[in-house]
């Protein structure tokens, strides 16, 4: 259905907005400072405007319809662009008092999050940082339904999207910026039957091994690796952090693939003995990647290069890993 621009009451897609964000009617009135009457006359007014129900009773509240869940992010992110452009606001890292949400790995936080919080500690001693367990190699859902601000991890297939989207011409809702590279080591115990002798590919592929794994899936990027040298090997255990596959590998007979750096942080380096991996894999790259509606808040910007800062100090004078370019 064709939309006259020239009378179309943007007025409308606010209260849209604000319903698709609570679920409510009522709740969206209270937000707006506006009667219940009025949201319902809004959303009748757009409803013949674009031909769809847009929203559902459900409960007490509604549910969207799929040409609203599909017409939502654009809405919002226009209206926030908008009114950064017509009221950007400042942010006084001095007092403010916003909380950031960040999703990564128990490996990356260790990394990162002591620098970060030494940063927000002088420059900005009333914000608040969480942190959120990584669960996926793909967080753009978790930053599309605004779960958290942040997400920074190893994200291949998504950068590769991304960039391919942007290089042909399609928009692109998110942004990408490169904190680090990181190298991925063996790790065993000590007094394992591999640590006495150079580790090798067909020793590697022979012995049982321990993988991280967020989503749980008995398979991985070195898999990966391993697959297209026509080798394979036996992932006999997996678990979701780091710091577990670390304990667990320094009191049994399995091998684990861990992010060099983060060995030195897990408190049993003295009990693991770490080799090199005996076949070429790339280094990891680390990204920290966020949608584009928070692009130009200027909180999100001071958190941006705060995470920059932290990994710089946390790699200076490092062999192993190195802060990268920004994307």
């Amino acid at each position: 259905m064709d939309v006259n621009f020239r009378t179309f009451d943007l007025n409308l897609l606010r209260v849209f907005d604000e319903v698709m964000a609570e679920r409510n009617l009522t709740r969206a009135a209270r937000n707006l400072s506006i009667t219940q009457p009025a949201v319902s006359n809004s959303l009748r007014r757009l409803r013949e405007l674009l031909g769809d129900e847009l929203v559902r009773r459900s409960g007490a509240g509604v549910e969207p319809t799929p040409r609203a869940q599909a017409l939502w992010p654009t809405v919002r992110d226009a209206l926030r662009q908008l009114q950064h452009t017509l009221a950007p606001g400042e942010f006084d890292a001095g007092t403010a008092d916003t909380t950031f949400l960040l999703a990564m790995a128990d490996a990356t936080a260790a990394e990162l999050m002591p620098g970060l919080v030494k940063i927000a500690e002088k420059e900005a001693p009333a914000i608040s940082l969480r942190v959120l367990p990584l669960t996926t190699r793909d967080p753009r859902r978790m930053l599309e339904h605004e779960e958290v601000d942040m997400a920074i991890g190893y994200f291949p297939a998504v950068i590769a999207s991304l960039a391919a989207r942007g290089q042909s011409g399609v928009g692109v809702p998110f942004e990408t910026q490169r904190l680090y590279l990181g190298q991925y080591v063996c790790v065993m115990r000590r007094g394992h039957p591999l640590a006495a002798e150079p580790l090798t590919l067909d020793s590697y592929c022979t012995a049982r091994h321990l993988l991280v794994s967020f989503s749980g899936r008995p398979y991985g990027f070195i898999d990966q690796t391993l697959g297209a040298m026509g080798r394979e090997r036996r992932i006999a255990v997996t678990v979701n952090q780091f710091f577990t596959a670390g304990r667990v590998v320094s009191n049994s007979d399995l091998l684990a693939v861990l992010p060099r750096h983060f060995v030195s942080v897990t408190g049993i380096e003295e009990q693991l003995v770490v080799r090199d991996l005996p076949f070429d894999q790339p280094p990891v790259h680390v990204d920290a990647i966020w949608h584009r509606r928070a692009q130009h808040g200027h909180s999100h910007e001071w958190l941006r290069t705060a995470l920059l800062r932290s990994a710089a100090a946390a790699f200076t004078g490092s062999v192993h890993g190195q802060v990268g370019p920004t994307l």
